[in-house]
């Protein structure tokens, strides 16, 4: 009897294995395909974004340079690139690859995903423009037409990302690129900041660190091949040639001209005022629309009225308002100082 049970028992465990294994679409050997087709589909899209940005940037593309980007063997990348010639896709030789017109496409579609997602991301959320690329990049592969033709028209169709790079349209057209790398100015020359490069992680890292963003100017001050020195919003800045190349510049324009001396809010002492003249566009996102909210706004008086024991937060007078800010909102806040506006 005992024995008769445990053969049954044992004949129950092999069934629901077996049902557990083969069930229809959700049997783990449905799911392990699902997860190695979409593996697949997700290395065939990375590798289309990186010869479309070769393409872009005049950069031969390589079999060696598809595995490096994406951090696989060569054998692996050979098998990417034999199943996009076969889609139709890509073109190869023995010196170069191309992408044909169809392939071209595709990748716009997944680079305007991927840039419409950063600039909902720093205009919507308060999540740390350090983590925009990673969270971009996860989404790009999973949106459909439709959801990002929605998410567009949410975020007010915008032509250019929070990096600077401008967002393919729907039908997939894209601007010519423009400007020059940060390292290629001469001493003396001004410019502005046009574009960022988020990738590699690493040295996107450092350009946020030192408070660089899309749309601060610069001016140049020293350039060779050891050190780029520049001023930025009044403050000398030092970078690597290497880290300079991933900034790109272009000429200055003006929304209106500025008088007087450009000071940050963060500079007034107590008891000392100052008129707004505008708000950093790396401030984004909830905390620009509730300063804005504040009502500081270009041509408010602004006073600095209390400071904290530890220097920050310091409270400021606005509109009859007190109100408190950190320091890393006040440096983002332009202004010229009361006794220099005239």
């Amino acid at each position: 009897m005992n024995e008769a049970m445990l053969l049954l028992f044992i004949g129950i465990l092999f069934l629901l294995f077996i049902a557990i294994l083969f069930y229809p679409e959700k049997g783990l050997l449905e799911i392990f395909k699902k997860s190695r087709y979409a593996n697949q589909k997700v290395l065939l899209e990375d590798a289309l974004k990186f010869l479309y940005d070769c393409e872009y940037n005049n950069i031969p593309c390589t079999l060696n340079s598809i595995a490096g980007n994406l951090n696989i063997s060569a054998d692996t990348a050979a098998e990417i690139v034999s199943k996009l010639q076969n889609m139709g896709l890509l073109n190869a030789n023995r010196d170069f690859l191309l992408l044909t017109s169809e392939g071209k496409s595709y990748a716009l579609r997944i680079i305007r995903v991927h840039r419409l997602y950063e600039k909902f991301l720093a205009d919507e959320t308060s999540m740390n423009e350090k983590e925009w690329h990673k969270a971009a990049e996860e989404v790009e592969h999973k949106l459909s037409d439709e959801e990002v033709n929605k998410l567009a028209a949410q975020i007010g169709n915008p032509v250019f990302d929070p990096h600077g790079d401008p967002i393919p349209t729907s039908k997939g057209e894209i601007p010519e690129k423009a400007g020059k790398h940060l390292n290629e100015m001469e001493p003396g020359e001004m410019a502005t900041i046009i574009h960022i490069e988020d990738e590699p992680h690493t040295i996107y890292s450092q350009i946020v660190a030192e408070g660089l963003y899309a749309g601060m100017q610069v001016r140049m001050i020293e350039s060779n091949e050891k050190r780029v020195k520049f001023e930025a919003n009044g403050e000398e800045c030092i970078l690597s040639p290497l880290i300079a190349k991933s900034i790109t510049v272009g000429p200055i324009k003006l929304e209106k001209p500025v008088e007087g001396k450009l000071k940050t809010l963060s500079s007034l002492k107590v008891g000392e005022k100052g008129i707004v003249l505008g708000i950093a566009k790396s401030l984004r996102g909830q905390q620009r629309r509730r300063l804005m909210d504040l009502g500081i706004v270009p041509g408010t008086e602004i006073e600095a009225e209390l400071e904290s024991i530890s220097g920050d937060p310091v409270a400021y007078r606005v509109r009859g308002t007190t109100v408190a800010l950190r320091k890393n909102q006040s440096e983002k806040i332009y202004l010229v100082k009361e006794e220099e506006k005239n």
